[in-house]
């Protein structure tokens, strides 16, 4: 399947433009091999990383990057696509993120909820970066209409999202009403988002891998629910007050989950 002109386009394509610019408009399973050799992926365990088709010998997908260093990719298929390139945007936070499911996998009788939350993320997770609490507190009290059009102004150059999660990026080629991501929080220090973009992608994947590392997000309810469509330039229908009196799509809803302050010594 062939993305639509433009579909690359849209701002939370910000953390892929590196490698999405000159790409063709289809997955390209070859332009991504290269991409990792180039850029040297490894593992948590320090094993190269290779994306592989996928084999039938009943080896577990998450236990198989770990022991191999194989991400199994499907060919022509955006999902898998995607998955590829958050690696090369966040390979520290993938390589934890896989650390901690075969930790978690490891004499487990099922998923259980550390599980699942890892999952969560890395489907549909985005990182929330800024320097304004009060409108992380916004996002946590689910108050919408204030975040998105009353404080309008101020979230350019107060706030800033990455995407993790592949299956995101994938909605993203043909976003719809009710499109909703994971959110983390990161409060980071007034100016952090003047710096270049790839020094502030770098520090989010460093942030991620950290709190990864040390079993943040252990349950499905720490990750606090984003409704993208209400980020200012995502449709041309939110700059009317009245798109966010759409309660199916911007609900009320329990209280969200905790801010994690900045790493020390972020910009």
């Amino acid at each position: 399947m062939s993305a639509a002109p433009g579909a690359f386009g849209a701002p939370l394509f910000h953390p892929l433009r590196p490698w999405l610019d000159g790409m063709p408009p289809r997955p390209d399973t070859a332009a991504l091999a290269a991409l990792a050799a180039r850029a040297g992926l490894r593992t948590a365990g320090g094993l190269p990383l290779r994306f592989t088709p996928p084999r039938d010998d009943g080896l577990a997908y998450e236990t198989r990057i770990w022991t191999r260093g194989e991400v199994e990719t499907r060919p022509d298929n955006w999902h898998d696509f995607f998955n590829g390139l958050v690696w090369l945007a966040f390979p520290r936070a993938k390589a934890a993120l896989n650390a901690r499911h075969v930790r978690a996998a490891a004499g487990a009788a099922g998923r259980g909820a550390n599980r699942d939350a890892m999952t969560h993320f890395d489907e549909c997770g985005i990182v929330v970066a800024g320097h304004r609490p009060e409108l992380f507190e916004l996002i946590r009290q689910f108050r919408w209409r204030e975040l998105f059009w009353e404080r309008r102004r101020e979230l350019a150059g107060s706030l800033r999202c990455f995407v993790f999660g592949h299956a995101t990026y994938e909605q993203l080629l043909a976003p719809f009403r009710g499109l909703t991501a994971k959110a983390v929080f990161y409060e980071v220090a007034p100016g952090w988002l003047d710096n270049p973009p790839a020094r502030c992608r770098a520090e989010v994947d460093g942030f991620l891998a950290g709190q990864l590392g040390a079993g943040r997000y252990a349950a499905p309810r720490e990750l606090q629910p984003l409704p993208l469509m209400g980020l200012p330039g995502m449709t041309p229908d939110n700059e009317q007050a009245a798109y966010y009196d759409d309660t199916w799509q911007f609900r009320p809803g329990r209280r969200g989950a905790p801010v994690v302050p900045a790493v020390t010594g972020a910009c």
